[in-house]
């Protein structure tokens, strides 16, 4: 993959970082008069924090590396050049964005006696984490365009699915996501703290945000459900639908096409069910809350970008020979 891909999304992301935090410099805490916030974590028994620690620590790093090599394997090698490894890239990349926007603190506050995070801080990690989670809900969709197209459309393929196309889609990606990120700062930065500054939760987000707000939060709480809960919601229903008319075109296909187009879907439709199920139980719902909550949000927030790259390279046989292939030459040339 050419470097100058690498670089668009490099460039964007500094550039909408840069942007966020000046806007965000003059109005940060003028509503509120709390400086900090404690997370509870998940747990607060010392035994189970240390087998916090072990578990996610284990799991962070296999979600770094993992995504990691897909990013390098699919940079580096001539094999997969297609548009379909080339969101692949980019979903390797903000999955693991997206996990260290959670993962490490939870680590290190697994065991810390007091986990204190700045509202600065706190609004931040808000602001990255639907930064990349949104990031993730698009180029999973344009994934499922992408085999549409292949599948139900192969003579127009190559034209409708250049790589301008797929640049430009990433780019519109980017700028969504932005969006998306800044409407929920501006509802975080609505929110007044004027006492209890406990979150119960290992990270913050909106939905253990407005549980300390000392105002009425309804009309809030609306728009979150409006604006995450419908992203989430309509995106799975548009994602399921596409798959469904995939997996139906393809009695139309060779044996041989349909095995090899239904083991790509296969992996696609896992990591769609993977990633949206759990973001739909949190964001479209009532302000209501339950015990669950949070092993729901670690599932969607760590345990899906560490499970993606396993799925995406044990069901894909190019990406596994193009591993293979790459790093047997890289030890070849020590």
């Amino acid at each position: 993959m050419p470097q100058w891909h690498t670089n668009v999304a490099n460039n964007l992301i500094r550039f909408f970082l840069a942007c966020e935090f000046l806007s965000w410099t003059d109005t940060m805490q003028q509503n509120s008069t709390v400086t900090e916030f404690i997370l509870l974590g998940l747990t607060q028994d010392p035994l189970k924090q240390k087998i916090v620690f072990i578990v996610f620590l284990v799991f962070y790093l296999g979600t770094v590396v993992g995504n990691t090599l897909i990013i390098v394997t699919i940079k580096f090698s001539r094999t997969l050049e297609s548009p379909m490894y080339f969101f692949l890239f980019y979903l390797s990349f903000s999955d693991s964005c997206f996990s260290t926007s959670t993962a490490p603190r939870l680590i290190v506050d697994a065991l810390s006696k007091k986990n204190i995070i700045s509202y600065n801080e706190c609004m931040t990690q808000v602001f990255a984490l639907h930064l990349f989670g949104c990031m993730d809900v698009f180029v999973l969709i344009f994934m499922a365009v992408d085999r549409y197209v292949a599948i139900c459309k192969p003579l127009r393929y190559p034209v409708i699915m250049r790589r301008q196309v797929c640049v430009i889609l990433i780019i519109v990606a980017w700028i969504g996501s932005f969006l998306h990120s800044t409407t929920q700062i501006v509802l975080a930065l609505r929110l007044p703290f004027c006492g209890p500054n406990l979150i119960d939760h290992y990270c913050c987000d909106l939905q253990p945000l407005l549980k300390l707000a000392c105002m009425d939060t309804y009309m809030i709480n609306l728009l979150l459900v409006f604006n995450s809960g419908a992203i989430c919601s309509s995106s799975f229903v548009i994602l399921i639908i596409s798959y469904f008319i995939i997996l139906h075109s393809l009695r139309n296909h060779s044996a041989e096409g349909r095995k090899k187009a239904l083991s790509t879907c296969t992996s696609h439709i896992i990591v769609v069910i993977l990633s949206f199920v759990p973001c739909i139980f949190i964001y479209a719902r009532p302000p209501t809350t339950f015990p669950m909550d949070k092993m729901v949000t670690v599932f969607y927030t760590i345990g899906t970008p560490f499970l993606n790259p396993i799925i995406y390279t044990l069901r894909n046989a190019e990406v596994k020979n193009a591993m293979k292939k790459l790093w047997h030459v890289k030890i070849m040339m020590k």
